[in-house]
Formats: C-alpha cells, sequence, structure tokens
C-alpha cells in the first residue's frame, strides 16, 4: 500500500517535470523568435550607422533583455 502510494506521488512528480520542461522550452524558443526578429528589425530600420551598430551589439551580447529593451525603446516608439 504504501509502496503504491510512493509510485503514484513519483509518477506525478516526472508529470508535472514534462509539463515544465515543455513550457520552459516554448518559452526559450519564443524568446529566441523575437531575439532573432528584433535584429531583423534593426538591421533594416533607418538609423545612423553607429546607432544601428550599437543596438545590434546590444542585440547580440544581452540576448532576449536586449530585444525587449530594444522593443520598447526602438519598435515602438
Amino acid at each position: 500500500m504504501l509502496f503504491q502510494a510512493m509510485m503514484q506521488d513519483n509518477l506525478n512528480f516526472v508529470g508535472w517535470m514534462f509539463v515544465l520542461m515543455f513550457i520552459f522550452f516554448a518559452l526559450f524558443v519564443l524568446a529566441t523568435i523575437f531575439w532573432v526578429l528584433m535584429i531583423i528589425d534593426c538591421a533594416k530600420r533607418k538609423m545612423s550607422d553607429n546607432e544601428r551598430i550599437t543596438w545590434i551589439l546590444i542585440l547580440v551580447f544581452l540576448g532576449a533583455i536586449g530585444a525587449v529593451v530594444y522593443y520598447f525603446m526602438v519598435k515602438r516608439k
């Protein structure tokens, strides 16, 4: 009886771990897509060369955080 209860708890734990892993993987994929789209937008946007280079370096080195900053400071302007 105790063994069955322990096995059920382990199965629930493993199930929830798979769900959490899937959610984190999906968020990672979405963040990467958003990051790439912001780099493309920055490369195509009309701005001075120095500003473009600065933003691309920020996007490359800060990743998704840089993409969010770029989105709110430049793209939604």
